[in-house]
């Protein structure tokens, strides 16, 4: 399972070099695993909003989405999806793009109050995925989800990623971001750490060390490997060829353990 997220999606043309390096990346794991790809869009989605005059606010690291909002979410992810999709399509892999609304993958509850449309209490129901991975696809999945009145919900790509490597009981989860490593302080470069226990994650949460769009990101971790997952690894998406370097181990990380 690799999710995408923060700056690593800045650029999002064909020639990309960062999407281009993952297409040739998942085509050299292909033969030994089945990867599933999920992605933010934080960059496109505040784009978006700043043309349409309309301001991003965020509440403890997750975007504020009111109706207007969410339309703005929807179509941003939709590009997204399709750039990151044609760009495996062009090294020759069968990928196929989908949101969290397809074969009702990902289904939740608005939090309202402040957050609105964000999604919580998420339900993944991966026959589909499994479906397309048995085929030899390989699924691209955007963090868009609905409720039970049908209402589209804004989902944390990284709380996504998380659930659907548990249900789809993924060995390995990599969270590409714009960051190297987690930081025991993340205003020191210094403190970087190579790997954290779960126990060590639920302190530095506890503490405030982990705040803003780390706490996502450390809670997928959490879930994960609560549901079986073998390894978590944070690292930094627009480093060269940054998955085959995270799992060979040659690109700096954080392994998150048991």
């Amino acid at each position: 399972m690799v999710k995408l997220g923060g700056h690593v999606l800045d650029r999002l043309d064909a020639d990309s070099p960062v999407l281009v390096d993952l297409a040739n990346d998942i085509a050299s794991i292909r033969a030994t695993t089945s990867p599933v790809i999920v992605h933010g869009g934080g960059p496109q989605i505040a784009s978006l909003l700043e043309r349409a005059g309309l301001v991003s606010e965020f509440v403890d690291g997750l975007r504020v989405t009111g109706p207007e909002t969410m339309a703005y979410v929807a179509m941003a992810l939709g590009l997204v999806n399709l750039r990151i999709t044609a760009a495996l399509a062009n090294v020759g892999l069968p990928a196929v793009g989908l949101n969290g609304v397809d074969g009702s993958l990902v289904r939740g509850k608005a939090r309202g109050g402040p957050l609105g449309l964000v999604a919580h209490e998420i339900q993944v129901d991966a026959d589909l995925v499994e479906q397309l991975l048995e085929r030899g696809w390989t699924p691209v999945v955007g963090p868009v989800a609905s409720d039970d009145a049908g209402e589209l919900l804004n989902c944390n790509a990284d709380t996504v990623a998380g659930s659907l490597a548990a249900a789809i009981g993924a060995e390995v989860l990599v969270l590409l971001s714009d960051v190297d490593q987690l930081r025991a302080d993340r205003d020191d470069p210094t403190s970087a750490l190579e790997s954290v226990t779960g126990a060590d994650v639920r302190l530095m949460m506890a503490d405030g060390s982990i705040r803003d769009g780390m706490i996502p990101k450390m809670q997928a971790a959490l879930d994960a490997l609560d549901a079986g997952a073998t390894r978590v690894v944070l690292a930094n998406g627009t480093r060269p060829h940054a998955l085959l370097g995270v799992l060979d181990g040659t690109n700096p990380s954080t392994e998150v353990e048991r």
